[in-house]
């Protein structure tokens, strides 16, 4: 009975293994070693040392949370086109508070994150309310924080915030800093939020079926409500990481967010039709990012090529999805969409041979 059991555990790791090299986290994970390594080898060894880890990875975390946030929408089918504008808005109103009307860094990064988490909500609110369509809504809402980030800033830029802030963003035991930390740590609680309770598995059932998420009693109302408050948290845990590792926040923060945004989970392996997350994907498709972003400040390349690069990226994978999921569809159709045939017919039976003809008779029962 034990040998069973270890070989029935023996064979489900086996296949586990199966299905991890074949995913596409597995894929990004071989791009980020190899390029981790190409570009230690481009630059003699220095971007192995302490000060070039714990830079590349402090300027991570910003994008892994902005790609978890898209992620949240996303897994519902919602986009949310305010990232960029809300993670900026959200930066400059922590700097104004802590620079301007003197806040303690602890109250102003709470209140920056409960603002986003509270826009996030509203956001959410609206599109129910409203039935208007999530693209829509949140382009308007993108609008409106950039109007409201400039309002805060104007043209300068803060800088003169709380020095624990700064401290926290620069802290970096053994080589990883915080900020990196915390981002990971969101990672970590949201893909245990998804997979593991069962809000999340609601949410990923609204957002895969909504029909069926319906007449199975599940609201999907509350769900792209929750979708987008929980899209609103990561934004405001994104501009902390931001502010902290900044040296000051002007009108131009979140300006480069929304592509990246897109970026991570669509190259992870989530779906914009929804129903599907992928968190360690995401994180390691934002770790490609960076590489590439690297990779452009050590060669001097221009910045215009990385967004090229960038977007010629996250097209060629929806392109793939695609088509892998029409190869899936017909291969289906092929083994399933026909009809079994019918068994075939039994032979006939031969007449005895000691059976005599049978009279005709006109009328039926008749005897002649």
């Amino acid at each position: 009975m034990n040998t069973v059991h270890v070989n029935t555990i023996r064979d489900r790791g086996a296949a586990a293994l199966r299905r991890l090299s074949r995913s596409t986290a597995m894929t990004l994970l071989c791009v980020v070693l190899i390029g981790y390594l190409a570009l230690g080898v481009a630059s003699s060894g220095s971007f192995f040392e302490g000060p070039s880890v714990r830079t590349f990875l402090r300027y991570l975390a910003t994008p892994v949370l902005i790609g978890l946030a898209q992620m949240a929408a996303l897994c519902v089918g919602q986009l949310n086109l305010a990232v960029g504008a809300l993670g900026g808005f959200t930066a400059c109103l922590m700097g104004v508070l802590m620079a301007d009307q003197g806040v303690p860094a602890g109250v102003a990064v709470a209140a920056g994150v409960l603002t986003a988490t509270a826009i996030g909500l509203a956001t959410g609110l609206f599109i129910v309310v409203t039935r208007i369509n999530g693209f829509i809504v949140t382009l308007g809402t993108m609008t409106i924080l950039q109007g409201a980030q400039y309002g805060l800033t104007g043209t300068r830029t803060v800088d003169g915030y709380s020095a624990a802030l700064g401290d926290f963003g620069r802290a970096a035991p053994l080589n990883v800093p915080l900020v990196f930390l915390t981002a990971l740590a969101a990672a970590a609680l949201l893909a245990a939020f998804l997979y593991r309770t069962t809000a999340g598995r609601r949410l990923l059932a609204a957002g895969g079926n909504p029909l069926a998420a319906r007449l199975s009693g599940i609201s999907t109302d509350r769900q792209i409500v929750l979708a987008h408050t929980l899209s609103g948290l990561l934004i405001g845990v994104a501009a902390l990481t931001a502010t902290a590792s900044l040296p000051g926040v002007n009108r131009s923060v979140g300006g480069d967010w929304l592509l990246p945004s897109f970026a991570a989970p669509i190259i992870g392996g989530v779906a914009l039709t929804g129903g599907s997350v992928a968190v360690l994907g995401t994180v390691l498709a934002a770790f490609v990012m960076r590489l590439i972003d690297a990779a452009r400040a050590q060669f001097s390349l221009d910045p215009s090529w990385v967004n090229f690069l960038i977007g010629v990226v996250v097209l060629g994978t929806v392109v793939g999805g695609r088509i892998h999921q029409s190869h899936l569809a017909r291969r289906g159709g092929s083994r399933g969409g026909a009809p079994p045939a019918p068994p075939p017919a039994p032979p006939p039976v031969p007449p005895r041979s000691d059976a005599r003809p049978a009279a005709v008779s006109p009328h039926p029962g008749g005897s002649g």
